[in-house]
This record gives structure tokens, C-alpha cells and sequence, in this order.
């Protein structure tokens, strides 16, 4: 089923507009909002990506080769720090067992530090069908404070050991993980293209976020559409209420325990959540507007590959199953307007005061 996408526009979590001014004056006024500035908006100087070197590019190939990684089973030596233990434990507090303190066939990396102090330890040097009882302390600060500073004692039961193997920058490695590349040399130009056109890309998208943030700290709101205001909020009230069900919690529960709000704060927040998205869908059309900024159907098309790309969707079909059509629209003309406004801002250089568009 398509859900509205209220949180992909406002960044957090549609109206008519008359519009009123001469062609050159920096900001807008319509009958529902004042935007005092947005053309020429001046921003923070932005620093221009750098090249990109040959650390970069391994570094980068490390991380591919580390996510490819493959598990080994160890069965002929004890455990060792870096190897992945599948164990059955069973925790005691003063000779009783405590919640969540016992599991059955938990994989844990040794070394990974995701147990208290000395847990992971005690488990390097024994081997698979091993039994044996370790005695520690939580911490002073330990996150439950029900066990906090306690003496605890687990019966610790090695049932299988496994280790990670890294495979090796060959040409057949590349051709596993590349449709571009056929040998290390090809690879390794392809990641540096890659890195370098990310590093553009963000940029770019420092830029417009920058730009897109100043307007929206230049505009005033003369009245929100309140009905719009509540179906917005009220959309996200339910997916958290269906959340609390899901987790077979009352709402009120759900939201105090896993929140740390009360209702009335957590549901005020929702409301500014939705008078944040309506506010961008609002300075979106009314700049829209005024620059005579189209969403036509070939930069539609072109906006959805884009979004499909950045949400990580496969491809525009499932991104299209995903969201209601409006909403997508809403999107990528804000993206326009957000482009807009990037090309024709003006950086301001903090150190000497310099400006350049």
C-alpha cells in the first residue's frame, strides 16, 4: 500500500498563493506567507572538494573488500580476538536469573566490546563444547540501574567458532563486484570516478541545503492550513500507534517508555513536525511560482532516477510503488526550487569577508 512521504520533503517528520512585487525585489509576499529574502541569499562559504588521492581509493577498496567478506569455520584451535563465538549463556544476579541475561545461540565477535567488561575476554583461549562459569560486575553507569554495580555470574556454553576472511584485490574479485571493471586497474580508476563525483555531489548538495535553510529561516507563515496541519500529524500519530501495537504496547506507554515524552509533548512536537513540511511545501511553490520554475515531464522523469538513486531504491517503478504520485512531485520540484536557489546565492567567506556566488 502507498503511504504519503511526509518525512523525504520536510527533512524531519499545498497551497494557492497571489503573488505580489516587482521582478527584482530579493524576497515575496503572498496572502499566506512573507519570505524577506531568497534571491541572492547569502550563506557560509562552502570549501570546494579536493582531489581525490590514492589513499582515498584503498581505503575505499578496503571497505569493499571487508563488506565481501566470507565466514570461515574454526574448528581446530581455541578461540581468538576477532573470531565470531555462537554461544548459549545464562545469567545469575544473587543465584537467581535476571531478564535479559540468557540467550541461546548468540553470535558474538570477540572483541567487539558489546558485553560488560571482561565478558568477551574470559571466552579467548577455550574451545568448542567448553562449559564454564564467569564471575564479573556490571558498571557503576550501567544502563539498567537495576543491575548496576552488581556482582553477575554467566554459565558460558562454546558451541561453534567462526573467523572472517577477507578475500584478496584480484582481477576475479572485481569482476564479482563491478560491471564496469574488469581488472584491479580498471577498479581502481572506477572508485576513484566514484569517490570523485560523490565528493562533487555533496558539495552541491551542501550548497542548496544551505541556501534552502537560510530561506526558510527568512519566512513567516501568516496562517497554516490547519486541516492539512492535522491530517499531516494526525498520519504520523498512527504509525506510531500502530508501532505500539506491533510491540503490544498501549500508546500512551509506548510513547513515555520508548519516547521519553508525555502525550502532549510528543504530540506537539508532531504538530511543529507537520507545520514544518507544509511550511517547506509552501516556500516551494510560492519561489515556484514567482520564477516560473515547471516540473515538466522529461525533468520529471530525470528527478525520479535522481530520488530513486539517493532513497535507495532499485528503480523508479519500486520508488514509484512506494509513495503517492503527488508527493513525489512535491519532491522533485522542491529539489528545482532548492537547485535554484543554489545557483543563485552568494557564499560569503568568513575569514575576510569575500563573496562569491
Amino acid at each position: 500500500m502507498k503511504r504519503r512521504v511526509i518525512t523525504l520533503l520536510a527533512g524531519a517528520l499545498t497551497a494557492s498563493v497571489i503573488l505580489a512585487g516587482c521582478s527584482a525585489s530579493k524576497g515575496l509576499e503572498t496572502e499566506e506567507l512573507t519570505i524577506s529574502n531568497y534571491k541572492g541569499v547569502e550563506i557560509d562559504k562552502i570549501d570546494k572538494p579536493g582531489e581525490i588521492t590514492d589513499e582515498d581509493v584503498d581505503k575505499d577498496i578496503e571497505t569493499s573488500l571487508q563488506m565481501n567478506a566470507t565466514a570461515e569455520d574454526v574448528t581446530d584451535r581455541a578461540v581468538e580476538s576477532g573470531d565470531t563465538v555462537t554461544m548459549d549463556f545464562v545469567g545469575k544476579i544473587d543465584g537467581q536469573e535476571f531478564e535479559g541475561g540468557s540467550a541461546t545461540d548468540y553470535p558474538l565477535l570477540i572483541g567487539s566490546g558489546s558485553f560488560i567488561n571482561g565478558f568477551e575476554d574470559s571466552v579467548i583461549g577455550h574451545n568448542i563444547g567448553d562449559m564454564y562459569d564467569w564471575k564479573g560486575v556490571f558498571p557503576e553507569d550501567y544502563k539498567n540501574t537495576d543491575y548496576a554495580g552488581k556482582d553477575v555470574v554467566f554459565t558460558i556454553t562454546v558451541k561453534s567458532i567462526s573467523r572472517d576472511v577477507i578475500p584478496e584485490l584480484t582481477d576475479e574479485f572485481v569482476k564479482s563486484v563491478s560491471e564496469k571493471s574488469k581488472n584491479v586497474k580498471e577498479y581502481k580508476e572506477e572508485v576513484k570516478k566514484k569517490l570523485k563525483e560523490k565528493k562533487e555531489k555533496d558539495y552541491d548538495n551542501g550548497i542548496s541545503q544551505a541556501a534552502w535553510q537560510k530561506v526558510l529561516d527568512n519566512t513567516e507563515i501568516k496562517k497554516y492550513p490547519e486541516d492539512e496541519v492535522k491530517e499531516i500529524a494526525d498520519s504520523l500519530i498512527d504509525q506510531y500507534k500502530s508501532t505500539a501495537e506491533y510491540y503490544e504496547q498501549e500508546y500512551e506507554t509506548f510513547i513515555q517508555e520508548q519516547m521519553g515524552y508525555s502525550v502532549d509533548e510528543f504530540e506537539k512536537q508532531v504538530n511543529d513536525a507537520a507545520k514544518a513540511s507544509i511550511k517547506q511545501s509552501m516556500v516551494t511553490k510560492a519561489i515556484a511560482d514567482k520564477e516560473k520554475i515547471k516540473l515538466s515531464d522529461d525533468e520529471y522523469k530525470k528527478q525520479l532516477k535522481q530520488m530513486a538513486s539517493d532513497y535507495g531504491y532499485e528503480d523508479v517503478d519500486e520508488l514509484k510503488e512506494s509513495a503517492e504520485e503527488d508527493d513525489l512531485k512535491d519532491i522533485a520540484l522542491n529539489n528545482m526550487v532548492k537547485s535554484w536557489l543554489a545557483e543563485h546565492c552568494v557564499q560569503v567567506a568568513a575569514s575576510n569577508g569575500g563573496k562569491e556566488k
